[in-house]
């Protein structure tokens, strides 16, 4: 199926557009302050062991310290021995090379593994492996065999190292695949140079930006066509791809049109949409999208759709359009970890295994590993998702300031009697003149009107007067008392 990419480039930030028939499939946003490290390699120092987790907090430069579980540490799985335990391996003070697997998110700092893999655009390079792997996509047996025995042959005699060949190596000559090998060799051959010269924490490997990752990594026979906007990232790219994927050249092309690219093709509109808890199904139902730190919840509504024939039909059909809407929203959002999927309740063991192979079909167009178990017993399709970086909502937004983060806040007429129990509390132990409050506007209004009674015999109370004043910088739920 052909698909277009469209990279939006500004001083700030680089956005990436995966498009499919004109629908956004992918989003990818790049901030220059914010750039991911997934990938990067790192000399680091171990700052603590702790024994009763298994894991290790490692410095590598960033402000929060890394992690390292006794499972990412690749010295411990050779030779089929049994894993040593953390503190048999690492020791405070050690330097260690580690690659970061999965960025920093939330309050969480970089996972970390001492395995080393590079990534190039036909083969990922695993210096201290000695197999040859192939990609799950490629699932024919013969041609993986196939694949298997080309490499051995064009790769140097006593060459180090293992490899997993990745499927743009179907159809790659031999020449292609000297090209990738000579590349991640060399880079391999730096990385050793610079990791004897500098001291721990340092930088030793860093990811390729976003750009150039879209040529090396999505660039492939189906896509038609690659626009950017930006003239020097163009250039930027034309470099990379002549020397690195000729086949790009003639698809990279820079945009110079009047109208914003993104807008040109309707991805600013689809961003927001992303952004939206709720997502309209064209069949009229909708599907509710819940993403909290532990996991994501996705819900599947019938809304208006009044369907054909019987009740099990509209259910059928809703069920089948949210698998397939489910499959791209997950991709378009970035959704990872636990995600659990509640389709509408199908008596029919036919329509449940129908809408389960259309789920399916439609998560094998995932770049991200997905591993997805049938209906349990309550109806619902648990899945999971690889994390390997912050989704589209953590990127783009924040917390409220004002509901921090609930969603929801609390009535004016709460915030009235909560103010009310404030001065009662207030009044036992100081013996004040006044008693002034300060709230917002919706607040004051409801002690002026319907809560004008409760006031009176608040005052009444503590036999004190009690005055009223509008902040309007203040949100619903802020309020403060002042002694006068």
């Amino acid at each position: 199926m052909s698909e277009e990419i469209l990279i939006n480039v500004t001083p700030q930030e680089t956005r990436v557009a995966v498009m499919q028939q004109g629908i956004v499939q992918e989003l990818h946003i790049e901030r220059g302050s914010q750039r991911g490290l997934v990938g990067n390699v790192y000399v680091g120092k171990v700052k603590r062991v702790l024994p009763g987790m298994q894991s290790a907090f490692i410095d590598i430069g960033l402000e929060r310290s890394a992690f390292l579980h006794v499972a990412d540490i690749w010295e411990n799985r050779i030779d089929g021995n049994p894993a040593k335990p953390i503190e048999k391996v690492l020791f405070e003070g050690q330097s260690v090379l580690t690659q970061v697997i999965k960025d920093p998110i939330g309050s969480k700092g970089a996972r970390l593994s001492t395995q080393l893999s590079f990534a190039g655009r036909l083969l990922v390079f695993l210096p201290q492996e000695a197999h040859i792997g192939v990609s799950q996509r490629i699932e024919d047996e013969m041609e993986r065999e196939a694949l298997r025995a080309r490499l051995q042959q064009v790769l140097p005699p006593e060459h180090g190292g293992g490899y997993i060949i990745r499927t743009l190596a179907e159809g790659a000559s031999d020449g292609e695949l000297r090209t990738d090998i000579d590349y991640l060799d060399k880079l391999w051959r730096n990385l050793q140079q610079q990791s004897q010269c500098l001291g721990a924490p340092a930088l030793l490997y860093k990811e390729l930006d976003i750009s150039l990752r879209v040529l090396r990594d999505f660039a492939n026979d189906d896509i038609t066509r690659i626009l950017v906007d930006s003239r020097d990232t163009h250039l930027r790219m034309q470099e990379f791809a002549g020397d690195y994927n000729t086949a790009a050249l003639v698809k990279l092309n820079h945009y110079i049109g009047a109208r914003p690219l993104f807008d040109l093709y309707g991805v600013e509109e689809e961003i927001e949409h992303a952004l939206s808890k709720r997502v309209e199904l064209k069949s009229g139902g909708y599907l509710i999208i819940d993403q909290t730190e532990a996991l994501t919840t996705v819900d599947v509504n019938t809304g208006g759709f009044v369907g054909g024939r019987n009740f099990d039909d509209t259910i059928f059909k809703t069920n089948l359009e949210a698998a397939q809407v489910i499959a791209r929203q997950l991709r378009l959002r970035n959704l990872g970890g636990i995600i659990i999927c509640d389709f509408i309740d199908m008596d029919s063991q036919e329509h449940r295994d129908g809408v389960m192979d259309e789920f399916k079909k439609m998560l094998a167009f995932d770049r991200t590993r997905v591993n997805v178990h049938g209906f349990s017993a309550l109806g619902l399709i648990e899945m999971t998702r690889k994390r390997t970086r912050e989704s589209l909502a953590h990127v783009l937004c924040e917390p409220c300031p004002v509901c921090q983060g609930r969603g929801q806040l609390k009535t004016a007429q709460t915030v009235c009697y909560q103010i009310l129990r404030e001065i009662v509390r207030e009044a036992r132990q100081f013996n004040a003149r006044e008693y002034r409050i300060l709230a917002s506007q919706q607040v004051i209004d409801l002690f002026l009107d319907e809560e004008s009674q409760s006031l009176a015999q608040l005052s009444d109370f503590i036999a004190k007067p009690v005055s009223l004043q509008v902040e309007a910088l203040y949100s619903q739920e802020q309020y403060d008392v002042i002694l006068m």
